[in-house]
């Protein structure tokens, strides 16, 4: 989507004023985002989907000043008309191609920050309690209503002794009800409390952003990486191929080394040459690079792919296959020339129509760049459908227009 286009979901603001007004800054509230809006996923898939091992979910009840969390799967849950209850089904993207496809229409910011598109469920009186949440959150209500209150206060104490993190001191400054279709964008820290009127759904898209200790681990990793790969393996950190840059294969030497009268005191050689060792180690982006892309690309650890199945295909279907499409538990980023795939470095360069199919999440067979990919891309491309990263598809799947 074009980032000067005016989107109805963002009140017919266009995605570059919304990043440059709302994102990380204020709240909006958007009403009949998506006009007639209908759920992805029914109330009775919900509950279908909280039953399975594979999906991620948890359920809340409170009574009174009393809260409780289970983690599924569940058997059963509380009968509708029990109140104060609701239901969260977490990755709901990663189990379901309409809700992946509705995520996928926030993809005006980078997909490195898209986290996971989640889905509660709650009876009358439901809800999680006032909370702030460390990202940014859309929440699109879904079916029925929900009460929303918030403020940006700067009081964060919790409560102590609860499964849950609830406000001790909420003190909310804007309250509104929301009905299906209606769409309310929260920054971070924005302190808020949804309560449901009646049974409702509400669909939160959830945004991740790593913290510095996150991005200093990684680098560090990624340089012990560096570091063994050049102690003399025959790959790359990822696969990849030899690094480039100096060998650590050689052994320490002190032909100049004194007779000591201290055995146990450390030699200044020996630090002197740990100190240049690890100075060839080089903190650059083209470390950044290999440690985003495959860390940042690394799958839902709920992702299971299906391997591409040959007696799968329907031999009488006349129409013939036209599209690349990646599997929607696939992720894919790219940084200049280097491609990263499902968690691993991509033994092909980004070419033109590889970038596409990442920026699109397909690539149309009679697109030019489609027919300019590389006898290397199209390996690639084969093995991917071989492992069910990608697959092929008659038409586009493109499940609605852009808003």
């Amino acid at each position: 989507m074009h980032p000067d286009k005016p989107l109805t979901m963002l009140g017919g603001l266009t995605p570059a004023q919304f990043m440059k007004t709302y994102w990380q800054r204020k709240p909006l509230l958007v009403r009949q985002a998506f006009p007639g809006f209908k759920s992805p996923i029914s109330v009775a898939g919900l509950k279908k989907m909280s039953r399975l091992e594979e999906v991620e979910s948890r359920l809340i009840q409170r009574e009174g000043n009393k809260w409780q969390m289970d983690c599924g799967p569940f058997t059963r849950l509380p009968k509708a008309s029990t109140p104060d209850w609701t239901l969260l089904v977490q990755s709901a993207d990663i189990h379901d191609d309409a809700a992946c496809a509705l995520m996928n229409q926030f993809r005006f910011l980078p997909d490195v920050r898209l986290d996971d598109l989640m889905i509660s469920l709650a009876s009358t009186g439901g809800g999680v309690g006032p909370h702030f949440d460390s990202y940014d959150v859309f929440l699109l209500q879904a079916h029925g209503q929900r009460r929303w209150q918030f403020g940006q206060q700067s009081d964060l104490e919790l409560v102590d002794g609860l499964p849950l993190k609830i406000l001790k001191n909420f003190a909310p400054d804007q309250e509104f009800v929301l009905e299906p279709g209606d769409l309310l964008y929260l920054p971070p820290q924005a302190a808020h409390d949804g309560v449901a009127l009646d049974e409702c759904m509400t669909i939160s898209i959830g945004f991740r952003a790593p913290d510095q200790a996150a991005l200093a681990r990684g680098m560090l990793e990624a340089a012990a990486d560096q570091i063994v790969a050049r102690a003399g393996l025959a790959s790359g950190p990822y696969g990849e191929p030899p690094l480039p840059g100096p060998r650590l294969d050689a052994l320490y030497r002190d032909p100049g080394q004194a007779a000591t009268n201290h055995p146990a005191e450390i030699p200044d050689g020996l630090i002197q040459a740990a100190v240049k060792s690890v100075s060839k180690i080089q903190f650059n982006e083209a470390l950044a690079h290999r440690f985003l892309g495959c860390w940042l690309t690394e799958p839902n650890q709920t992702a299971v792919f299906d391997a591409y199945d040959d007696d799968a295909d329907d031999e009488s279907e006349d129409a013939p296959y036209t599209h690349w499409v990646l599997d929607r538990r696939t992720r894919m980023l790219y940084r200049g020339q280097q491609l990263f795939i499902n968690g691993e470095v991509a033994a092909v360069r980004a070419e033109a129509g590889l970038k596409i199919l990442a920026d699109a999440r397909e690539l149309a067979g009679n697109n030019p760049a489609a027919k300019k990919l590389s006898e290397d891309a199209v390996e690639a491309l084969a093995e991917w459908l071989d492992a069910g990263w990608i697959h092929l598809m008659r038409q586009s799947l493109t499940h609605t227009a852009e808003r």
